[in-house]
């Protein structure tokens, strides 16, 4: 059962929501929250999906759904009546993963969850993907500067200087990039 988190930056009312939700089938978390408590709710109820109900995302709400986003990523889905392109444009900068606009049709709501979980869940194999191959290439770096050193303190070529980084790290049971690390460190602060 998806856990559901309610939220509205608005005094609208979104018991009607709330009631489709649990016919649904859907673990509607106590209280919906306002926008400015969204991170909090976030990390003390652990949603598994955030739908938000706005009559059009406030400034307020987009800055809280970054924070989110960063710190503790969920799918978002967002009904707003509201279509400024602009603002569908920040709303999923800030971390909505569904914007809807055609309003809240109950028929409609499971497939959209379905669609933002989806749409998350690739979105974040795409991020871990990502940062993956940004640490290959920061740990790449930092080999290249380790032979650098030890070419240039000791005179070795480059395969020896690889072959001694990696020999180091062996005996040390680290990884390669930790040995280039500790040795990049070592050699500026011995200049």
């Amino acid at each position: 059962m998806l856990r559901v988190l309610l939220v509205t930056d608005t005094a609208k009312a979104i018991g009607e929501l709330r009631a489709t939700l649990l016919q649904q089938d859907y673990d509607v978390l106590p209280d919906a929250v306002s926008s400015t408590a969204l991170l909090w709710a976030v990390e003390q109820q652990r949603p598994d999906v955030v739908i938000i109900d706005t009559e059009s995302p406030s400034r307020d709400t987009l800055e809280q759904l970054a924070v989110m986003n960063a710190t503790a990523p969920r799918p978002v889905v967002m009904f707003t009546p509201d279509a400024n392109q602009q603002l569908i444009r920040a709303a999923v900068g800030a971390g909505v993963t569904t914007y809807v606009v055609d309003g809240l049709a109950a028929e409609k709501l499971s497939p959209i969850i379905e669609v933002a979980l989806v749409r998350f869940a690739e979105d974040d194999r795409l991020r871990q993907r990502l940062a993956k191959v940004e640490q290959q290439l920061s740990d790449r770096k930092l080999i290249d500067r380790a032979k650098g050193v030890l070419m240039d303190k000791r005179g070795l070529t480059e395969a020896a200087a690889y072959e001694l980084l990696r020999t180091q790290a062996m005996k040390q049971g680290q990884k390669l990039a930790d040995v280039a690390r500790q040795l990049i460190n070592m050699s500026d602060l011995l200049g």
